[in-house]
């Protein structure tokens, strides 16, 4: 879709509205007692896709290959396998305007890592693991420029494409810690909270308050929170040509 109507964005970051169309800062303190999840559980389904409503997305138009997300069982309990081979794929969870997540946590963990990354570049825009929120910004609230962008995009998908996306993501250099807006368009903020190899095959668990990490990425543009409009999980090596291999597993969305 933006491939088309807008060459100003990449069609990778396209690729991750695209996959809250069809779905259909800093760590917390967690309570002790265990909050309902706004998300559905990832596996279920009998062919070892991920379950409804969690739907698998690549590129408008398949431009590359798909990572092709799938449930399989490690270390005895079923997770969600991200294989890429120079390929591009998310699984993502749409919610309900008034859904209200705000507390999201996890454990990811990085078998094959990505050797050549760069997330500060175009050609080295790739995650071996990415977990990302897509929020409902307002289009008063975006720059001039890309607001025009994202109104020619959405007249031409006939949707109402989110103004805003934040990636946590698993990089190969970026140290912990490292926010920046994506190589292609500021629509895209990445947050690094894992990076190197020391930690392959290890589960880490990650805890995340959405609404302190979004005031932290997009506070240049709002100082309000907007609606969390979905869940994007994925992994993408088609800019570097390399292959990575991670799983998510725990993954939970609660209110408080």
């Amino acid at each position: 879709m933006f491939s088309i109507a807008i060459r100003a964005h990449s069609t990778k970051a396209t690729g991750l509205f695209f996959a809250f169309l069809w779905a259909g800062a800093g760590a917390i303190a967690w309570a002790q007692a265990p909050a309902p999840s706004l998300l559905q559980p990832l596996a279920g389904a009998a062919d070892g896709a991920p379950a409804p409503p969690w739907r698998v997305v690549g590129l408008p138009g398949n431009k590359v290959p798909l990572v092709a997300p799938d449930i399989t069982t490690l270390d005895g309990q079923q997770v969600l396998r991200l294989r890429s081979d120079k390929s591009y794929g998310t699984v993502s969870h749409a919610l309900a305007p008034d859904a209200g997540g705000r507390f999201l946590q996890w454990q990811w963990r990085l078998d094959q890592a990505l050797a050549a990354s760069n997330l500060r570049r175009k050609d080295g825009d790739d995650a071996a693991l990415k977990v990302c929120a897509l929020f409902d910004l307002p289009l008063e609230k975006i720059p001039f420029v890309e607001r025009n962008l994202l109104r020619l995009a959405r007249r031409v998908s006939g949707e109402a494409l989110p103004g805003a996306t934040l990636c946590y993501v698993w990089d190969t250099s970026l140290p912990p810690g490292t926010l920046l807006a994506n190589a292609y368009t500021g629509r895209v903020r990445l947050h690094v909270l894992s990076s190197g190899t020391n930690a392959l095959g290890q589960w880490l668990p990650q805890q995340r308050d959405l609404q302190t990490d979004f005031l932290a990425s997009f506070g240049d543009e709002t100082d309000t929170v907007p609606p969390l409009k979905a869940i994007v999980l994925g992994a993408d090596s088609d800019n570097t040509g390399g292959a990575s291999l991670g799983f998510v597993k725990d993954l939970l969305l609660m209110k408080q």
